[in-house]
């Protein structure tokens, strides 16, 4: 997988890159740190493009300032809203996949049997809405086209890093030399300033206490006044108002299905049911935003709707407030991983379990919580899915998200340990 790039115009382009839609509440960096720290550590760069996240690494060749060739041959075929593209730069294959404008593969091979492959298998998925291919390869449908001739270098991509450490670390830097040019130049006036002067009487001991006295009685007059010393807030820990487990699995899947309705000239993308809200967005086929408002306002009362772009839109709803019980579970948060791990096992689903400590805090209270963080991905509906946990305290599922193109479930869960 070494060298993952392109070189176009006496310009390298990134290839390779694993494209995910962005989740809504996320941060492009946030989520791309979260998408890195779930899949792979090492890809240490990202891009944005469309309301899509873009990972890459510096070990496939990548550089922060790189352009994505995947977005700029999106960007060319904009056209279409699905594509499936094989062009050949040299000696090398790029072969870029977009399905309703999310782009699925982005790949580089190094030869032309290995692209060929991949394009014959991705070419029997139906409805594509263009195909291009090499003329050599004599496949049905498909068009040559060069890549050269496409590629606009205006960089719609851009690679950059995903921690901030080197950025923050020159400008400390810069900081620290400025500071000390500063010190330089103004010399003298700071010798002066921290010079020690010379005292001229010292203040009587008990003046002082008196003093000392006086502002005591008079900041106690202003507490008593204006009652400005209040008792704090009681320390409230979080797995003392979960909602119950399987009311929350019902309520986001009816708010899910609540909005993901069919809307007539539009296509329906994701969902996600967060903690206070549920999300779904919308993109556009062949309808008109107004269309989209009248039949809202119909088939979804009350949601808010958001005009992302054009071609996107996104509608909320606000939760309905659950009940909350306390629960806790009872060991510790390795027994507990152990435990969750062999219940994933048994049912033959892979999930990222992580044991996590956190602080809880009201200003001058703290203490500290163990946590155990689960996300996976399933065809179980949230109610089904939630049984996973049956007999474990302390759960709470903080986002599910509904992935209409993949016809699967995101989940995150947290568990409350001891």
């Amino acid at each position: 997988m070494a060298g993952q790039y392109v070189q176009i115009h006496r310009k390298k382009y990134a290839a390779g890159l694993l494209w995910q839609p962005l989740v809504s509440g996320f941060t492009p960096r946030a989520y791309a740190a979260k998408l890195a720290h779930g899949i792979d550590k090492k890809r240490g760069l990202y891009t944005v493009y469309r309301q899509m996240v873009g990972l890459g690494a510096r070990r496939l060749g990548h550089c922060s300032g790189m352009p994505s060739v995947a977005a700029e041959i999106a960007e060319a075929l904009s056209e279409y809203s699905s594509v499936l593209a094989v062009f050949q730069v040299g000696q090398k294959y790029v072969l870029v996949a977009i399905r309703n404008g999310i782009i699925l593969h982005d790949m580089l091979f190094d030869d032309m049997a290995s692209a060929r492959a991949m394009y014959v298998d991705l070419a029997k998925i139906p409805d594509w809405g263009a195909l291009f291919a090499p003329g050599v390869w004599g496949m049905p449908r498909a068009v040559e086209r060069d890549l050269i001739e496409m590629i606009s270098g205006a960089g719609r991509a851009i690679l950059r890093p995903i921690s901030r450490f080197g950025a923050n670390f020159i400008s400390l830097l810069m900081m620290v030399v400025f500071i000390l040019l500063m010190m330089y130049v103004f010399r003298e006036p700071i010798n002066q300033m921290v010079s020690p002067k010379p005292q001229i009487a010292k203040i009587n001991p008990e003046l002082a206490l008196e003093y000392k006295r006086q502002i005591e009685e008079k900041n106690k007059e202003l507490d008593e006044q204006y009652n400005t010393h209040q008792e704090p807030e009681p320390l409230v820990m979080p797995y003392e108002l979960l909602p119950d487990v399987a009311a929350r699995a019902d309520l986001c899947y009816r708010a899910i299905g609540f909005l993901m309705q069919q809307v007539t000239g539009w296509n329906q993308t994701s969902a996600e049911c967060g903690e206070t809200h549920a999300v779904a967005t919308f993109k556009r086929d062949f309808g008109t935003v107004d269309g989209f408002y009248s039949v809202a306002e119909k088939i979804m009362p009350g949601v808010f709707v958001q005009e992302i772009s054009d071609d996107q839109i996104s509608v909320r709803a606000k939760l309905p407030i659950l009940a909350n019980v306390a629960s806790q579970d009872s060991r510790d948060t390795d027994s507990l991983v152990r435990d969750l791990v062999s219940r994933f096992q048994g049912i033959n689903t892979g999930a990222n379990i992580m044991s996590v400590v956190d602080t809880v805090t009201n200003g001058t209270q703290s203490a500290e919580l163990f946590l155990v963080e689960v996300s996976a991905e399933s065809k179980l509906s949230p109610s089904e899915f939630m049984r996973i946990f049956d007999g474990v305290g302390g759960v709470y599922m903080t986002k599910a998200v509904w992935n209409t193109m993949k016809k699967i479930w995101n989940y995150e869960v947290i568990i409350y340990a001891k």
